[in-house]
Protein backbone atom coordinates (compact mmCIF):
# COMPACT_ATOMS: atom_id res chain seq x y z
CA UNK A 1 0.00 0.00 0.00
CA UNK A 2 2.90 2.51 1.25
CA UNK A 3 4.98 1.44 -1.82
CA UNK A 4 1.92 2.42 -4.39
CA UNK A 5 1.24 5.67 -2.39
CA UNK A 6 4.97 7.11 -2.89
CA UNK A 7 4.90 8.13 -6.50
CA UNK A 8 1.93 10.09 -6.15
CA UNK A 9 2.95 11.67 -2.31
CA UNK A 10 6.16 12.58 -4.05
CA UNK A 11 4.23 15.34 -5.89
CA UNK A 12 3.36 16.78 -2.68
CA UNK A 13 7.08 18.60 -1.99
CA UNK A 14 6.12 18.54 1.69
CA UNK A 15 5.01 14.88 1.49
CA UNK A 16 8.10 14.02 -1.06
CA UNK A 17 10.62 15.03 2.09
CA UNK A 18 8.59 12.79 4.41
CA UNK A 19 8.72 10.39 2.43
CA UNK A 20 12.52 10.44 2.25
CA UNK A 21 13.19 11.09 5.35
CA UNK A 22 11.05 8.31 7.48
CA UNK A 23 9.08 4.74 7.23
CA UNK A 24 5.83 5.09 7.43
CA UNK A 25 4.37 4.77 11.06
CA UNK A 26 3.27 1.17 11.76
CA UNK A 27 2.39 -1.00 14.34
CA UNK A 28 2.27 -4.26 15.92
CA UNK A 29 -0.25 -7.49 14.35
CA UNK A 30 -3.01 -6.55 16.43
CA UNK A 31 -6.36 -8.69 16.63
CA UNK A 32 -9.13 -6.52 15.23
CA UNK A 33 -10.65 -6.55 19.25
CA UNK A 34 -7.19 -5.78 20.47
CA UNK A 35 -6.86 -2.48 17.94
CA UNK A 36 -10.81 -1.62 18.74
CA UNK A 37 -9.79 -1.40 22.56
CA UNK A 38 -6.46 1.08 22.21
CA UNK A 39 -8.49 2.87 20.16
CA UNK A 40 -10.93 3.21 23.15
CA UNK A 41 -7.90 3.16 25.75
CA UNK A 42 -6.04 6.25 23.26
CA UNK A 43 -9.27 8.32 23.62
CA UNK A 44 -8.37 11.77 24.59
CA UNK A 45 -4.88 10.76 26.41
CA UNK A 46 -1.44 12.52 25.14
CA UNK A 47 0.33 9.38 23.65
CA UNK A 48 2.23 8.92 26.18
CA UNK A 49 -0.73 8.44 28.64
CA UNK A 50 -2.44 5.95 26.15
CA UNK A 51 0.76 3.71 25.88
CA UNK A 52 1.12 3.59 29.99
CA UNK A 53 -2.54 2.34 30.45
CA UNK A 54 -2.77 0.33 27.51
CA UNK A 55 0.38 -1.47 28.92
CA UNK A 56 -1.02 -2.13 32.28
CA UNK A 57 -4.48 -3.20 31.32
CA UNK A 58 -2.86 -5.73 28.57
CA UNK A 59 -0.31 -6.87 31.13
CA UNK A 60 -4.08 -7.16 33.31
CA UNK A 61 -5.11 -9.66 30.55
CA UNK A 62 -2.36 -11.54 30.26
CA UNK A 63 -1.56 -10.29 27.20
CA UNK A 64 -5.12 -11.59 26.19
CA UNK A 65 -7.10 -9.32 25.43
CA UNK A 66 -10.22 -10.82 23.97
CA UNK A 67 -13.66 -10.15 24.53
CA UNK A 68 -14.41 -12.87 27.14
CA UNK A 69 -11.36 -11.99 29.25
CA UNK A 70 -12.64 -8.43 29.15
CA UNK A 71 -16.02 -9.19 30.24
CA UNK A 72 -14.72 -11.62 32.71
CA UNK A 73 -12.10 -8.93 34.12
CA UNK A 74 -12.10 -7.30 37.43
CA UNK A 75 -13.17 -3.53 37.18
CA UNK A 76 -12.19 -1.76 39.81
CA UNK A 77 -9.04 -3.71 38.43
CA UNK A 78 -9.06 -2.22 35.32
CA UNK A 79 -10.05 1.11 37.15
CA UNK A 80 -6.69 0.91 38.90
CA UNK A 81 -4.84 0.00 35.51
CA UNK A 82 -6.29 3.27 33.89
CA UNK A 83 -9.15 3.42 33.04
CA UNK A 84 -11.79 5.49 33.95
CA UNK A 85 -15.18 3.35 34.50
CA UNK A 86 -16.78 5.38 31.62
CA UNK A 87 -13.83 3.31 29.22
CA UNK A 88 -14.38 0.05 31.12
CA UNK A 89 -18.21 0.50 30.07
CA UNK A 90 -17.28 1.12 26.38
CA UNK A 91 -14.51 -1.66 26.29
CA UNK A 92 -17.11 -4.20 27.78
CA UNK A 93 -19.91 -3.17 25.16
CA UNK A 94 -17.27 -3.49 21.95
CA UNK A 95 -16.63 -7.06 24.07
CA UNK A 96 -20.02 -7.83 23.69
CA UNK A 97 -20.79 -6.58 20.27
CA UNK A 98 -18.06 -8.58 19.05
CA UNK A 99 -19.64 -11.81 20.92
CA UNK A 100 -22.76 -10.69 18.74
CA UNK A 101 -21.55 -9.47 15.43
CA UNK A 102 -18.76 -10.34 12.79
CA UNK A 103 -16.35 -7.52 13.03
CA UNK A 104 -13.46 -9.05 11.76
CA UNK A 105 -11.37 -8.18 8.37
CA UNK A 106 -13.04 -11.23 6.65
CA UNK A 107 -16.81 -10.48 8.25
CA UNK A 108 -16.28 -6.21 6.98
CA UNK A 109 -14.44 -6.94 3.99
CA UNK A 110 -17.56 -6.45 1.08
CA UNK A 111 -18.74 -3.15 3.38
CA UNK A 112 -17.88 0.66 2.16
CA UNK A 113 -16.39 3.10 4.88
CA UNK A 114 -19.71 4.49 5.46
CA UNK A 115 -21.20 1.11 6.15
CA UNK A 116 -18.39 -0.13 8.97
CA UNK A 117 -18.75 3.16 10.48
CA UNK A 118 -22.29 3.38 10.73
CA UNK A 119 -21.83 -0.47 12.15
CA UNK A 120 -18.86 0.59 14.81
CA UNK A 121 -20.45 3.97 15.70
CA UNK A 122 -23.76 1.57 17.38
CA UNK A 123 -21.73 0.55 19.71
CA UNK A 124 -21.48 2.84 22.77
CA UNK A 125 -18.39 4.57 23.05
CA UNK A 126 -17.10 4.06 19.71
CA UNK A 127 -17.59 7.38 18.02
CA UNK A 128 -15.50 8.07 14.37
CA UNK A 129 -12.51 8.81 15.38
CA UNK A 130 -11.93 5.23 16.65
CA UNK A 131 -14.17 4.22 13.81
CA UNK A 132 -11.43 5.67 11.10
CA UNK A 133 -9.05 4.47 13.14
CA UNK A 134 -10.25 1.22 12.64
CA UNK A 135 -10.24 1.46 8.52
CA UNK A 136 -6.76 2.61 8.79
CA UNK A 137 -5.51 -0.09 11.06
CA UNK A 138 -7.74 -3.41 10.87
CA UNK A 139 -9.12 -2.73 7.69
CA UNK A 140 -6.14 -1.07 5.55
CA UNK A 141 -8.39 1.10 3.71
CA UNK A 142 -5.85 3.06 1.30
CA UNK A 143 -7.76 6.22 1.52
CA UNK A 144 -8.58 7.43 4.83
CA UNK A 145 -7.95 10.75 6.38
CA UNK A 146 -8.60 10.67 10.49
CA UNK A 147 -8.93 14.57 10.89
CA UNK A 148 -10.47 13.59 14.14
CA UNK A 149 -6.80 12.70 15.69
CA UNK A 150 -5.07 15.57 17.40
CA UNK A 151 -1.81 14.42 16.27
CA UNK A 152 -3.19 14.46 12.58
CA UNK A 153 -4.11 18.29 12.81
CA UNK A 154 -1.45 19.16 14.40
CA UNK A 155 0.95 17.30 12.23
CA UNK A 156 -0.67 19.47 9.05
CA UNK A 157 -0.70 22.63 10.76
CA UNK A 158 2.89 22.19 11.49
CA UNK A 159 3.93 21.02 8.26
CA UNK A 160 1.36 22.82 6.17
CA UNK A 161 0.82 26.20 8.21
CA UNK A 162 4.58 26.91 10.16
CA UNK A 163 2.28 25.58 13.21
CA UNK A 164 -0.69 28.29 12.72
CA UNK A 165 -4.13 27.07 13.25
CA UNK A 166 -5.97 25.42 10.05
CA UNK A 167 -9.30 24.94 9.68
CA UNK A 168 -10.32 21.04 8.74
CA UNK A 169 -11.73 22.51 5.50
CA UNK A 170 -7.89 23.50 4.88
CA UNK A 171 -6.37 20.35 6.02
CA UNK A 172 -9.11 18.48 3.86
CA UNK A 173 -7.97 20.88 0.68
CA UNK A 174 -4.37 20.34 1.37
CA UNK A 175 -5.06 16.59 1.47
CA UNK A 176 -6.80 16.18 -1.88
CA UNK A 177 -3.25 16.08 -3.21
CA UNK A 178 -2.94 13.14 -1.36
CA UNK A 179 -5.94 10.69 -3.08
CA UNK A 180 -6.39 8.57 -3.21
CA UNK A 181 -3.04 7.21 -0.91
CA UNK A 182 -4.29 9.66 2.25
CA UNK A 183 -3.79 6.29 4.72
CA UNK A 184 -0.05 6.55 3.86
CA UNK A 185 0.47 9.97 4.12
CA UNK A 186 -1.75 9.93 7.57
CA UNK A 187 1.48 7.27 8.64
CA UNK A 188 4.15 9.18 7.92
CA UNK A 189 2.90 12.76 9.22
CA UNK A 190 2.08 10.11 12.15
CA UNK A 191 5.99 9.22 12.02
CA UNK A 192 7.56 12.90 11.24
CA UNK A 193 5.43 13.95 14.57
CA UNK A 194 6.42 11.17 17.23
CA UNK A 195 10.00 12.43 15.66
CA UNK A 196 9.43 15.15 17.21
CA UNK A 197 7.31 14.57 20.16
Amino acid sequence: MVDEAKPVLAEDPVMAELVEEYDPYAEPDWTEFERLCISIINQQLSTASAAAVKERVFELLDEEVTPERVLSADEEALRDAGLSGMKVEYMQNAAEAFQERDYSREGLSDHSNEEIIERLTEIKGIGEWTARMYLLFVMERPDILPLGDLAVRKGIADLYGDGEDMTREEMREIAENWRPHRSAATKYIWANYESDS
